[in-house]
């Protein structure tokens, strides 16, 4: 069985956690498809949006503790903490903020640990106002290492990220919307997902590219952004997909061509 499904539709790619048994708890095996699917997924320059989800209508209740305690791993976590680099629980997450799609997740059940930084790390959450979240790994005598002190940067302020890292407190998805670490809340966040992102391939993919891009540079290299600005608005105008943007705008049957640019 897959550990994590990838299905493709009209351009738009489903990444689905697949542990049902084990609430999608995220194995080092887990973590290594992640990293697969998401580099697979930036060479394939015909997907234009990515949704993120878990099966059996829960994200995950976060790292795979029996993973995490059996002494076989210890050795591959501990190098992998201390070779030069991103660990792979670094890559694992943010590789999915780095691709030049949006990704959007949907989030419902348990959203623990690994589970919120992997959310985190998407563009846009949607929450299922009782599901269940966490930064949970001071629970565990750990701190959060798997990218949230860049994915969080921009979506709540520093008090708060101290506040509920420092606690491990489990929140659900209203209080999440409150402070703004979710963007929507609906009872049927995959299908709301699904919504958006078919309105998203609506737009030119070179233009989501840049968007994600710009705005991205606005929070983490704002001194680089206004050249960004510049640089990706170049490169649009050059592209085929921009010429092809002002005709859909008065023919919706234009269709775009595959992604130019990453």
């Amino acid at each position: 069985m897959a550990l994590v499904k990838l299905e493709k539709n009209n351009g738009i790619a489903t990444v689905t956690l697949n542990r049902p048994d084990k609430r999608n708890a995220m194995s080092f095996a887990l973590l290594k498809e992640l990293v697969r699917i998401a580099n697979q997924i930036k060479k394939d320059r015909s997907i234009r949006c990515v949704i993120l989800t878990g099966e059996a209508q829960v994200f995950s209740a976060g790292i795979d503790l029996s993973d995490l305690n059996d002494p076989k791993n210890t050795a591959y976590a501990a190098w992998e903490l201390i070779k030069p680099g991103r660990s792979l629980f670094q890559k694992a997450f943010l590789v999915w903020q780095e691709l030049p799609v949006p990704v959007i997740a949907a989030l419902e059940g348990f959203c623990f640990g690994a589970g919120m930084q992997l959310a985190l790390a998407a563009d846009i959450r949607i929450a299922h106002p009782n599901t269940q979240m966490s930064i949970m790994e001071s629970r565990w005598g750990l701190v959060p290492d798997m990218g949230l002190t860049r994915s969080i940067k921009g979506i709540i302020g520093l008090d708060l990220a101290k506040e509920l890292s420092l606690t491990a407190r489990i929140f659900n998805g209203e209080y999440a919307k409150e402070i703004g670490l979710v963007t929507h809340l609906n009872e049927s966040p995959l299908q709301q997902a699904q919504a958006l992102a078919a309105e998203m391939l609506n737009r030119s993919p070179d233009a989501l590219a840049a968007v994600k891009r710009v705005l991205d540079a606005m929070e983490h290299a704002p001194s680089k952004s206004l050249r960004l600005e510049k640089i990706w608005q170049l490169k649009l105008l050059l592209g085929k997909n921009s010429k092809l943007a002002r005709k859909k705008d008065k023919n919706p049957e234009v269709q775009f061509l595959p992604r130019q640019y990453h």
